[in-house]
């Protein structure tokens, strides 16, 4: 048994969640309660969760903790909603601005958080902020295209893209 199958959940676990986690989504998209809707949202969820929980998760149940659900939505939400915000003014002034001040480029980032949960959570906040795209991640870097690169260095574009959300996240996935 290697060290990472010690630590996978069983099949049901992880199939559980994925479901919960697709279940979820499909209301949030739909956002319709009508019981033939919530069917429906239910057998698609099964569905693809039957396909995809053996890539979608090794941890199981055990990454549905209410405690650190309850930080994600409570205490991550609102920061990620706040700091998107800026960053659709920033980017709207650069647009706006007569001399539209962009100096784009891709820049090589560091993340500290060890689990891929976590990784994945870093590049997509970074994604779904105006400004920045992650574009690739390998071990603990993320590469991110940015729309005004202010500095180019390891260092200083981990402080300025990651680190804003992965000090959030380590009370989740660390």
């Amino acid at each position: 048994m290697s060290k990472s199958d010690e630590f996978a959940a069983s099949d049901v676990s992880r199939f559980l969640t994925t479901f919960i986690l697709m279940f979820i989504l499909w209301i949030m998209l739909t956002w319709n309660f009508d019981w033939q809707e919530i069917l429906v949202g239910a057998v698609f969820s099964a569905i693809v969760s039957a396909v995809t929980y053996k890539r979608f998760t090794r941890v199981g149940l055990k990454s549905l903790h209410p405690k650190k659900t309850l930080y994600l939505l409570f205490v991550y939400l609102p920061f990620f909603i706040k700091e998107m915000i800026k960053a659709n003014l920033d980017v709207a002034y650069r647009a706006l601005h007569p001399k539209m001040p962009v100096k784009p480029g891709i820049v090589e980032t560091k993340v500290g958080l060890k689990s891929d949960l976590g990784k994945m959570f870093v590049a997509n906040s970074i994604t779904m902020t105006p400004g920045t795209i992650a574009m690739d991640q390998r071990g603990d870097r993320i590469y991110v295209h940015w729309i005004y690169v202010r500095d180019p260095t390891v260092e200083g574009a981990t402080k300025m893209i990651p680190w804003v959300f992965e000090k959030k996240l380590r009370k989740v996935f660390e």
